[in-house]
């Protein structure tokens, strides 16, 4: 049997190198994807709703412009729209009426930690307190049992998914990003929110005047392509 030649045999092996850098670049640059296991069942951040329904779910992670959220609450309601505001627990404390207004008004409020720390640096008793303590002053002030956590900038760790988990929350991320936190102009904001969106995705946005100027546009757009705009709980519900 003829060997293989030096050459073929180098080939072979350049083309694997060349396939393992690959791959190793491809899972540097994928999103976290973060679980643990805890009695047997594996838990981990929800990017994404139930894809057999033609629904999206708009979610609003706020510390500021209660001026604003009001206005998109009005907006929303114009639409026959209902999104989910992930609060955070400082904001909440000095903003009672506008955070009852979101829960009038049929609107989901959910859980943005405290502090808006880096989550995915906090020990479990810290993510725990952030959790707990946003928990506590929302309940306190609406009576509303939060079940949904969103950790600010998505930064979490296995520290975190176990303190929410153990907090009787789901950690929450997006299938968008409008990054309208940073982002001021309204048609990038618009085809980001609507040009790649489909079945069950969560789509991120933020309290701005810019992002509410962008609403009209959004929600047409969602109702033109068939979707039903809807809370995170009812988008990831499953029903």
């Amino acid at each position: 049997m003829r060997k293989p030649s030096l050459f073929a045999a180098r080939t072979v092996a350049s083309l694997i190198i060349a396939v393992i850098v690959v791959a190793f670049c491809a899972l540097c640059f994928l999103p976290e994807r973060t679980v643990y296991i805890n009695g047997g069942a594996a838990y981990g951040p929800i990017y994404s709703g139930d894809q057999s329904k033609p629904r999206v779910a708009l979610m609003f992670n706020v510390y500021e412009n209660a001026d604003v959220v009001n206005e998109i609450i009005k907006k929303l309601d114009l639409y026959g729209c209902k999104a989910t505001f992930f609060v955070g627990g400082c904001w909440a404390d000095d903003n009672t009426e506008t955070l009852r207004n979101i829960v009038a008004s049929g609107n989901e409020i959910a859980n943005h930690g405290y502090f808006h720390s880096d989550h995915k640096k906090l020990s479990f008793e810290k993510n725990l307190e952030e959790i707990s303590r946003c928990h506590d002053v929302v309940k306190a002030l609406t009576g509303v049992e939060m079940t949904l956590f969103a950790p600010p900038s998505g930064s979490f760790g296995e520290n975190t998914l176990k303190a929410a988990e153990k907090s009787g929350y789901k950690t929450i991320m997006w299938t968008i990003d409008t990054i309208d936190w940073r982002d001021t102009d309204e048609n990038v904001i618009v085809k980001r929110a609507t040009e790649k969106v489909d079945n069950g995705a969560l789509v991120l946005m933020h309290p701005k005047t810019h992002t509410l100027n962008c609403l009209d546009k959004i929600l047409t757009l969602y109702k033109e392509k068939g979707f039903a705009c809807v809370t995170v709980s009812k988008c990831i519900a499953y029903d």
